[in-house]
Parts: structure tokens; sequence; C-alpha cells
């Protein structure tokens, strides 16, 4: 109670509360617009961010986060275009909804089951993130170096049919965190003679360019449709014949709390997993409503197909956080920009930041809780007033924006311009990467993981005098190996289980 008291405290300060609230609106607003998302939108704004205070710049970066794939639900809604990627699976049944006439009713659902995955995610990472930050101080060289492995194995045990587009995503990664000065020889590698790249490839002009030139990129691949945006959305709004936008009633809430209830688990399990992110949790909540309701018809329009995917990728947010406040690993990509504001603060994410910070980490998971409140009152005032008009801007005015951003952010970082060329050429990766449906995940993942993986095996080696054995002599390096190998092991047998029972289905 006490630390909870502590970062509580930190609202007191108006500046950091309008600042929260200010993130909040904004996460709706850029989460509603499509080819922007949170991961965008911070990454651009984490260079503004360094001349602020960092309780003010924190609490921005929180609200944004919170409320973008809230955000994105209100184009998938009404335009079957996912404003985020999260939101790609509410657009089966919410854009039918529409269509039926019943598009407030689908909004609302998108609203409350977004804050209902997202409070239990807050309260996920304020009962969890303190208790595995203790256990990691009892975490060593060989522990970290299994929990990198770990980390990039989800990713591949996750991928299905793609496994080996991830492993081809994870090799370029590991190769890009290669790039900059060894950390056991000093020898410079794969620098080309560039001075810029001696300490590596920052982290923020990487990820400007991942997200926010590859959005561009994919406007640009789009121009060629027929209707515009803003047609499309004036067609839809005929459709929109239900009475009014607010909570659902007592029925409908009774029927939806078991959807809920599975959905947000599903993507807080997922959010805490580094590498499983919010597209593995939003599919996985969607087959899971399906089972769970076969009497359905689900992409009719379902009110289950809009909830189970909406708590899935809310939960899957503050939940992301936990690996990265408690262990310094980031959940997915957007975490992983977190690191790089929280650095740039000058802190270090990981165990010692409750110590050395704990206003600061409290006032963090404290701000989740606050915004997931706030979100619910402001997400349904904003598809009242406000979707329509934000919906209706025009796409070259957009896309000129989000190029001055990321150029002025990625410029700003550290003011050299060679990263506006890291940008571009981290753009043109992420483009590649869509066009031929290989995932980005594995490839953020372990440019981030790599440095931490190499750093973590030579000083394993050194104080177990170059014997691997220490990784199964320590209780919980072995059984962060297990994990990682079930992880890797768990489709193979999916599979061999699926071609045992397909010829027993087929004779019978």
């Amino acid at each position: 109670m006490e630390n909870i008291l502590i970062g509580l405290q930190q609202f007191l300060n108006p500046m950091v509360f309008l600042a929260l609230m200010a993130g909040t609106l904004l996460g709706l607003i850029v989460g509603a617009l499509p080819g922007l998302n949170d991961s965008i939108t911070i990454a651009v704004l984490i260079p503004v961010t360094f001349g602020m205070d960092p309780h003010v710049a924190l609490s921005l970066l929180v609200g944004i986060y919170c409320a973008s794939a809230c955000g994105g639900s209100i184009p998938a809604v009404l335009l079957e275009i996912p404003g985020t990627a999260s939101a790609m699976v509410t657009a089966w049944d919410g854009y039918p909804m529409t269509l039926k006439g019943k598009c407030k009713q689908a909004l609302s659902l998108c609203m409350t089951s977004s804050f209902f995955g997202g409070i239990t995610s807050a309260m996920v990472l304020l009962f969890f993130a303190p208790i595995l930050a203790q256990w990691a101080l009892k975490f060593g060289p060989p522990e970290y170096f299994m929990l990198a492995i770990l980390g990039m194995s989800t990713v591949i045990g996750m991928a299905g049919k793609n496994i080996t587009k991830n492993f081809l995503s994870m090799g370029i990664g590991l190769w890009l965190a290669c790039i900059g000065m060894s950390p056991t020889t000093g020898m410079a590698r794969f620098t080309f003679g560039t001075v810029s790249l001696m300490d590596g490839i920052p982290l923020i002009p990487r990820m400007i360019g991942l997200f926010g030139v590859l959005s561009l990129l994919k406007m640009f691949d789009a121009v060629g449709r027929k209707k515009t945006d803003a047609a499309i959305a004036s067609e839809n709004a005929a459709h929109c014949t239900d009475d009014r936008i607010g909570l659902p009633d007592r029925a409908m809430c009774k029927r939806l709390l078991p959807t809920w209830l599975k959905s947000s688990f599903i993507g807080n399990v997922l959010g805490i997993i580094p590498g499983a992110g919010m597209t593995m949790a939003i599919f996985l909540a969607y087959d899971q409503a399906k089972k769970a309701n076969p009497h359905l018809e689900f992409g009719t329009g379902v009110p289950e197909g809009v909830a189970a995917p909406e708590s899935a990728n809310n939960a899957v947010v503050a939940s992301s956080m936990v690996p990265l406040l408690s262990l310094g690993i980031p959940g997915n990509g957007t975490s992983a920009l977190f690191l790089g504001a929280l650095t740039i603060q000058g802190m270090r994410t990981g165990p010692t930041l409750f110590n050395d910070y704990p206003d600061m980490a409290y006032m963090i998971i404290m701000g989740f809780v606050l915004a997931n409140l706030a979100m619910l009152p402001m997400s349904l005032m904003f598809c009242k007033h406000l979707a329509a008009p934000v919906l209706k801007l025009n796409p070259q005015v957009l896309a000129a924006g989000v190029i001055m951003l990321c150029v002025t952010g990625s410029y700003a970082y550290m003011n050299n311009p060679f990263h506006i060329g890291v940008m571009v050429v981290f753009g043109v990766i992420g483009y590649l990467f869509w066009k031929f449906d290989i995932p980005q995940a594995p490839l953020i993942l372990s440019t981030i993981l790599g440095g931490m993986m190499e750093s973590n095996w030579v000083s394993s080696m050194v104080y177990a005098d170059h014997s691997p054995i220490v990784f199964v002599q320590r209780p919980i390096s072995l059984v962060l190996l297990i994990l990682s190998v079930l992880f890797l092991i768990w489709p193979l047998v999916q599979r061999l289980k699926k071609r045992i029972t397909t010829p027993k289905a087929t004779m019978a």
C-alpha cells in the first residue's frame, strides 16, 4: 500500500495528471486513424520528451499506450479498416454489425470490452511486476541468457506455419544486433567504416523506421483504391440506426462476462511472455469465443466476436510492461519503446528500477490503472462526438504530418543526420517484411535481446570456466531452459498429433 500511495502521489501534480489524460485522448485519436498506432506515436514523441520532466513524459506515453488499442476498433467497426493491427479481428464482426444498423452498439461493446481487458491487465501489472522484480534479483548471467532464449523461443514456438519466416526474421535481427563494437574484443563489426555505427544501431530511429516509415509506405501502396476512406465512412454512416453509444445493459454484460474473462486471461498471459504480443492474443481469444459458442455464426455481427479480441488486445497492454519493468525485457514492440524512453531519462529497467526509482516505477503502474479508468468515459464520448470527423482527415495531409514527425524524431534523438538514414533503411526493411509476410516481432525482439545474449553468454562462460553445464546446474536457469524447449517442440507435437488423428477420422 505504501508503494501504491507513492505512485498515486505523483498524480497530485497537475501537470502529471493532465499529461496522462492528454495521452489517453491522443491514444484514442491516433488509434482511430488508419496508418497510425501507439508504436508510431510513441516512437516520434520519445525524442520530444527528452527535455520534459520524467514523470510528465512517462505519464503521456502511458496514456497513449493504454488508449490506442481501444481507438483502433473505431475504424474497424465503421470502415472495416483496422486503425491498429490489434483491431484486425474486431472488424470481422464489428463491421457486419454496422451493416445491420448496430454500429453504435458495436462501438459500445468495443469500448466496454477494452476497459475490461485493460483494467485486468493493469491489476496484473500492479501485483505481479514487483514480485517478479524480487525474483529477478536472484538472476545472474546464466539466468539472463536463458531468459533471452526463452523470449525468442516463444516467438518461434507460436509461429504455426510461418516457422521458417520467423527463423529468418530472428536471424536477421541477431545479425543486426552484432553491428558495432564487440563487448569481448573491442573490435568493430559490420560498421563498414561508419563511426555512427560503432555503438550499434540506435533503438529510436530503428523503431521509427519499422513503424512510422512503414505506415507511410503502406499508405502509398494503397493509393490505387477506387473508394476513399471518407466515401466509405459516409456510406456506412447511413447504416447506424441504433439508439445510442453507452454501456451495455445488464443482460448483455451477463452474456459477455465469460468471454471477457477468458479473453482477458489469454491477453494477460501472452502479454507477460516476451514476443507473444497482441496479434497472437486476438486470434486465440476469437478462436476461444467461437469454440465456447458453437451455436453462433461468427463473422456475421456477433457481439462475442467483438468482445473477445477487444478485451484480449487491451489485456496485453499493461501486462506487456511486466517483463520490461521487472526484468528489463520488453513484452512487445511498443513496450520496447518505453525502454528507450526510460533510457534517455537516465533510468534503467529491471529489478533495480523498483529500488532506485520507486516513485517512477509505481507511477507507471498506477498510471495504467488511472488511464484505463479514464479511458472508458473518454472513449464513449469520443465515439459519440469526434470519431466521424477524425476518420475524414485527408490521408495526404496525414501522410505529410507523419513524414515530418518521423524525420524530426530521428534527427532529434542525438542530432545526427545519419539516424535519418537508419530510419529510412528500417522503413524499407519493414516494408519488405510486410510484402513477403515475414513477421516483425522476431526481428524487433532479437535486435534488442541479441546484445543481452552475447554479453551474458560471455559472463556465464567466465563464471563457469567455459562450461555450459552452468545453465542446468542453476535452478532458475534450468527452469527457463525447459520452458524454452517446450515452446519450441510444442508446435511439432501439435502437428504430429494432427497427423495421427486425421487418418483415423478419414477411416471412420
